[in-house]
């Protein structure tokens, strides 16, 4: 896949204020979640709840343009939230965040403690060039439902990421697709920091450091390149 994934001038056109921060990583060593990736978890929780100073996580000006967005592409934002929205809400209630694996806390700490959405993809189950946009409606999303593998199809223009076997993520960042996810075979990955104006380029980038130095302090001797941002 190439390293920067492409975005579509319809997407661009429905959001002109979006940016993109590619972090690509190659010989990651992955796990289950243990305590370290737990306390980074417990950790971004914290850092969450000053940041907001009382405010639901949707009054967030970043997360209120991500409802805009999503308002937009005819999404209803209180029902699919953006992904970032969608943790930060777990990560203020009592049972707090899910522990997934050591990759996915790590790039699910990065986004609940800086309000951005990141998603993370095994570079190896990718098919092609990743992509967003707008779907068709005809695209495949294959998915699990009560333990059993189904295929979705998006609504007609909706926003999506693909590759050229199908669809990966739906409704630009909400649910991700089994198919290209992290698992504890990973070795190669691409994460995906997003952000929509007011929130400063400067920041996203910040993020995409940090989560940088925490795949290199987790596995040690791996490559890790930021990307510019897009």
């Amino acid at each position: 896949m190439t390293p920067t994934p492409a975005v579509s001038d319809e997407v661009r056109a429905l959001a002109p204020g979006f940016t993109q921060v590619v972090v690509e990583a190659h010989g990651l060593v992955n796990r289950p979640s243990d305590g370290e990736s737990s306390a980074l978890l417990d950790d971004a929780a914290g850092r969450l709840a000053a940041r907001l100073g009382g405010r639901a996580p949707h009054e967030d000006p970043h997360m209120a343009a991500w409802r805009e967005v999503y308002t937009a592409f005819g999404s209803k934002p209180s029902r699919t939230r953006n992904s970032a929205e969608a943790l930060a809400r777990r990560a203020l209630t009592a049972a707090g965040l899910p522990r997934i694996n050591l990759l996915v806390d790590l790039y699910n700490a990065v986004s609940v403690a800086r309000l951005i959405p990141v998603g993370g993809e095994d570079a190896d189950r990718i098919r092609g060039g990743m992509r967003l946009v707008r779907a068709t409606g005809e695209e495949d999303f294959v998915t699990v439902t009560g333990g059993a593998e189904t295929v979705e199809h998006p609504d007609a223009g909706e926003v999506v990421w693909r590759d050229d076997t199908g669809v990966t993520c739906r409704r630009w960042n909400w649910r991700q697709g089994p198919r290209t996810r992290l698992t504890e075979e990973t070795v190669s990955g691409v994460f995906l920091l997003e952000s929509l104006a007011p929130m400063p380029v400067p920041d996203v980038e910040d993020a995409a450091a940090e989560l940088a130095g925490l795949l290199e302090k987790f596995s040690p001797g791996s490559t890790v390149t930021v990307h510019p941002a897009a």
